[in-house]
């Protein structure tokens, strides 16, 4: 059987699909993936529009905004749609440049984002806000993607940003401070199977197999297994030491802030992402958002659907 080429987009590499790779899940279901690492979100839907990506790993938000929201970086909606939740932010938190000794000391100055009009961003914005420092206290400065701004966090080319998906850890390791972490915000969904909406059921087969085969990397990932594996992943593909490693897949685990074994898109954390837009980017728009979000999930997420009340 000749294997389904499949592109996939990314922020951080991803430690399932490293897996799934190296166990030989991709390959016993007929699937061949390449992943590249995008440099921003506008890039990364740019790049599926354009068909360079069959597939993206992505934030929920990002899919709001470019199939609804006019004003989104792009200028036009987009026909995306998602087919499953991956995880529920993996350590996203508040971080802060080594030199930050009080929060006072970011007022003034710099803080990093993908860019400004992203959720990421509206997630710094809502924690820097319980950290006492609200919009127009600090500066924003587009850096583009999670570990790009771990990096210039490091390197106090920014003084706060959010990072997850190991970025914390490692930017932690080289001195910088995790503040607050993005469940004070309630309930949410970090990152999610996203594509452009697909009448061609063959292409649609690969893609739901490659959907299977996360999630199924997923359910044995909580279940106990692989354990070696993943800590070995994260240290060669994250950057993480041992330590590190340990504390990454410890986030995995939690059902707070890991993985999501059934990948169900949940009305609960949808809602979240849609009232951090609203308090920070308002727009009419946002109401269609409330009202309309299960159209956005592909016919196979929406059949594992939980709590589609209205946000």
């Amino acid at each position: 059987m000749t294997a389904t080429p499949l592109h996939v987009g990314t922020f951080t590499k991803s430690l399932l699909i490293d897996l799934a790779r190296s166990t030989g899940k991709f390959e016993a279901a007929g699937l061949e993936v390449q992943e590249t690492s995008v440099v921003s979100s506008p890039a990364q839907f740019r790049s599926l529009a354009e068909g360079e990506y069959d597939l993206v790993l992505t934030s929920p938000d990002n899919v709001i905004a470019y199939r609804y929201l006019s004003a989104n970086p792009l200028g036009t909606t987009l026909p995306v749609q998602i087919l499953a939740g991956i995880d529920r932010g993996v350590g996203l938190s508040l971080c802060v440049a080594p030199m930050v000794d009080d929060m006072d000391d970011v007022r003034g100055q710099t803080v990093g984002v993908d860019v400004p009009q992203s959720g990421f961003a509206f997630v710094a914005l809502a924690l820097l806000a319980r950290a006492g420092l609200e919009p127009g206290d600090y500066s924003l400065e587009s850096l583009g993607s999670t570990p790009r701004r771990a990096e210039a966090l490091a390197a106090s080319e920014c003084l706060a940003t959010v990072l997850n998906a190991g970025n914390e850890l490692r930017a932690r390791g080289q001195g910088c401070h995790i503040i607050r972490p993005v469940t004070e915000l309630g309930p949410y969904l970090g990152t999610v199977i996203a594509r452009m909406e697909q009448p061609d059921p063959d292409l649609t087969a690969g893609h739901l197999r490659f959907v299977d085969v996360m999630l199924t990397m997923s359910r044995e990932i909580l279940d106990g297994q692989w354990e070696d594996e993943v800590i070995e992943s994260a240290i060669r593909l994250l950057g993480l030491t041992d330590q590190e490693a340990r504390a990454h897949r410890d986030c995995l685990l939690d059902p707070l802030t890991g993985l999501i074994p059934d990948g169900v898109v949940d009305g609960a954390s949808v809602r979240t992402l849609i009232d951090l837009r609203r308090a920070y980017r308002p727009s009419d728009e946002l109401d269609r958002v409330a009202e309309q979000w299960p159209a956005m999930l592909a016919e196979q997420a929406q059949e594992n659907m939980t709590d589609t009340r209205h946000a």
